[in-house]
């Protein structure tokens, strides 16, 4: 889609902020330019239409020509869940912009909030009234996440709707230059979109896996987020969805001074320290993107269920140590 959307470096793709680190690398492969807009995270990583409109306006000032807008939905690496209103917003400001639709909804079955509901952009479009010919939507799949892949199986898949025929065909063609994915993505990717149905003899033990793995997940989310929010300058959002907790980390002057003399930006001095120290491995925050003078890392909560008590006793013991060094 990228390949198909940027013409040159005056196109411009609205991505959030953080964002998965794909979007930034494709975009800039392509030549286009990315335009930012920030996640709220004192509302929970809230999308918030206002900025998004800002940095719309802002890019179209400079010369951009804004052709998309990437909304990842839960969110990577934020984990959060859009509230169905708020989607109504997107899809509305997307129809007046006469912007494509990204709709990275790779995580839709990775829900943890008891008050959060997964609403494909689909069904939102399709509720509002549009139809074909008034909002050009893609929607993203992949059988990597959910309850199935756990991120080592590769297949996936995207469906596009509101393109005319001939765009259509030149995504076709577009897509055919990669020929065909692996055998074992097909065959799970198959699984994925025809799971075993109420009246198969297969139900009840697919089921029963299905709900211990997403109800083992919440709990190692949950986990997770009370052992970080626990620790000296950590603060950690709720995991309402996706596969991963984004806590910030107000570190010490000391210790942004000594990445400093290593050359290092802050977060990934922690997170290098954290993995030399104790084997767990987090991303920084800075390959994400964030506020600037904000420091965060990425966690999974993938882990095997009794191995998370052992994770949080390793980290803490390692913070603790840290901040004592540096404070």
């Amino acid at each position: 889609m990228m390949q198909l959307l940027i013409r040159n470096e005056k196109d411009g793709i609205l991505v959030p902020i953080p964002q998965y680190p794909l979007y930034s690398a494709s975009i800039a492969l392509h030549g286009g330019s990315l335009v930012p807009y920030y996640l709220n995270e004192s509302t929970g990583w809230g999308l918030e239409i206002s900025d998004v409109k800002k940095q719309l306006e802002d890019a179209r000032s400079r010369g951009i020509d804004v052709r998309a807008l990437v909304v990842i939905n839960p969110g990577n690496p934020t984990g959060q869940v859009l509230a169905e209103e708020n989607q109504y917003d997107i899809v509305k400001f997307c129809k007046n912009e006469g912007l494509v639709l990204l709709a990275d909804e790779v995580y839709q079955e990775n829900i943890y909030a008891d008050n959060k509901k997964f609403h494909s952009f689909k069904k939102i479009v399709r509720s509002l009234g549009y139809g074909e010919e008034d909002l050009p939507l893609v929607s993203y799949q992949s059988v990597s996440k959910g309850y199935y892949g756990e991120c080592g199986k590769r297949g996936g898949y995207m469906e596009i709707t509101g393109f005319s025929a001939p765009v259509r065909e030149q995504i076709y063609k577009i897509a055919s230059v990669n020929l065909c994915s692996n055998i074992t993505g097909q065959i799970l990717a198959s699984l994925v979109m025809n799971p075993p149905k109420a009246s198969d003899e297969s139900y009840a033990s697919y089921k029963a896996e299905k709900d211990g793995i997403l109800a083992s997940l919440a709990r190692r989310a949950k986990a997770l987020e009370v052992a970080f929010s626990k620790l000296e300058g950590i603060t950690c959002n709720k995991a309402e969805g996706a596969m991963y907790l984004f806590p910030q980390i107000c570190l010490p002057q000391k210790a942004i001074e000594a990445a400093k003399a290593a050359n290092k930006a802050p977060d990934a001095f922690y997170a290098l320290r954290l993995l030399e120290s104790t084997g767990i491995v987090v991303v920084p925050g800075s390959g994400f993107g964030q506020v600037p003078g904000t420091w965060h890392f990425r966690c999974t909560i993938l882990p095997q269920e009794e191995k998370i008590p052992a994770i949080i006793s390793r980290f803490t013991v390692f913070h603790e140590t840290f901040m004592a060094e540096y404070r």
